[in-house]
């Protein structure tokens, strides 16, 4: 019987002239797009610079930032209005103000900090400058100023920029950084969520409009039959999905899991449980499907952004950290993250690989029990 209905949802999926290009084409778009522009690294900072003093040291700062690539040098202003006119018309992000006699002062600070006197004193004289920063983007304008600060501090300050050249750091995992890598797990886990998740949210309230689910509501077909017919379907679009987003990592980057494959697999597996038991619950309770979709997408947003996707979750408050403890999509997070980047066996990922089972467990009984049949 489970077999028939099975069939019965391959042919539904197959008929709609949108589904099958939806199930191909968003894992492609999702993969081959996004890992380009999902990057947090910040780049491409417009800076204007005042340079009051035109002496050597100040040319050299105004060349280092031309040759970093963090920043677009917009020019040189005359005056620290016209520049700061440039942030408040969106035509530049940072100002750097090199005051008068920089040069000069510095020079004089650095003698003076020779002498045994001055270190006595523990007074410091040394020249300052102005850096204005674009805080309407937050992070733009911090990692900006942080930017222009070192490349000042070492142009400044020669002696701390050779102490700071000494210390080295080894990188354990992902050598080379490359953003992508980070990315690709998180991008692995959005697909995973729309897909399994919307999917059968609205293949029961479709259902449910066109008259088509009180058919099986007066045959002797059992709760449990109908929700596994309902959940496998998706499994297997699952499994088609992560395959297809892991060869493309593979082609298009070059990236592969740095542990066992299976472990991806079984991860994926269990937030598919999950996602597409929610999204029977939300269709069993949810009579239209403007209401589906809305309820639906309330609760993926919450749980993306407090699952730890994008920002690490000991950076939020103490209340809002122990929603943790119930949210599948950060274990998932966690674990293939573990897996895909450090290497992780099933050891490693044991603790996440329970919490996911037990979560989909209890979404699926749910999903079985709030589904009503006539006469039930």
């Amino acid at each position: 019987m489970i077999r028939s209905l099975i069939q019965k949802e391959f042919l539904q999926i197959r008929r709609n002239a949108f589904l099958p290009r939806l199930i191909i084409m968003f894992p492609i778009m999702i993969m081959c797009v996004m890992p380009w522009v999902m990057n947090m690294e910040v780049k491409n900072i417009i800076v204007d610079v005042v340079d009051n003093d035109r002496s050597t040291l100040s040319q050299q700062i105004v060349h280092d930032i031309e040759a970093s690539r963090y920043f677009i040098f917009n020019g040189q202003k005359h005056t620290y209005k016209a520049a700061l006119a440039e942030i408040e018309h969106g035509k530049a992000d940072v100002v750097l103000v090199i005051p008068q006699h920089f040069g000069r002062d510095l020079t004089k600070a650095r003698a003076a900090g020779a002498s045994p006197a001055y270190r006595a004193g523990g007074a410091s004289h040394a020249p300052s400058v102005l850096i204005a920063a674009n805080a309407v983007n937050g992070t733009k304008g911090s990692m900006g100023t942080a930017y222009l600060s070192q490349i000042v501090t070492a142009s400044a300050a020669p002696s701390a920029a050779a102490i700071q050249q000494k210390v080295t750091s080894l990188v354990l995992y992902n050598k080379h950084q490359n953003y992508k890598l980070y990315m690709i797990p998180a991008l692995l886990a959005i697909v995973m969520m729309l897909m399994t998740g919307f999917l059968p949210t609205l293949n029961i309230v479709g259902e449910k409009e066109a008259g088509t689910i009180e058919q099986i509501n007066v045959t002797p077909v059992s709760k449990w039959a109908f929700i596994l017919s309902k959940l496998i379907p998706y499994w297997l679009i699952a499994l088609f999905v992560v395959t297809v987003c892991l060869l493309l990592a593979w082609l298009v980057y070059g990236l592969t899991p740095a542990g066992p494959l299976w472990l991806v697999f079984l991860l994926a597996m269990l937030l598919a449980l999950f996602f597409s038991s929610l999204g029977l619950i939300i269709s069993n309770y949810s009579d239209t499907m403007q209401q589906a979709i809305f309820v639906m997408w309330f609760f993926i947003v919450c749980i993306m952004l407090l699952s730890g996707l994008f920002t690490p979750t000991r950076s939020m408050p103490e209340w809002a950290y122990l929603t943790t403890y119930v949210n599948p999509m950060h274990y998932f997070i966690d674990a293939i993250r573990t897996v895909f980047i450090r290497g992780g066996s099933f050891c490693d990922i044991a603790h996440q690989v329970w919490a996911l089972l037990a979560i989909g467990l209890f979404m699926a009984g749910w999903a079985v029990e709030s589904y009503k049949k006539v006469g039930s």
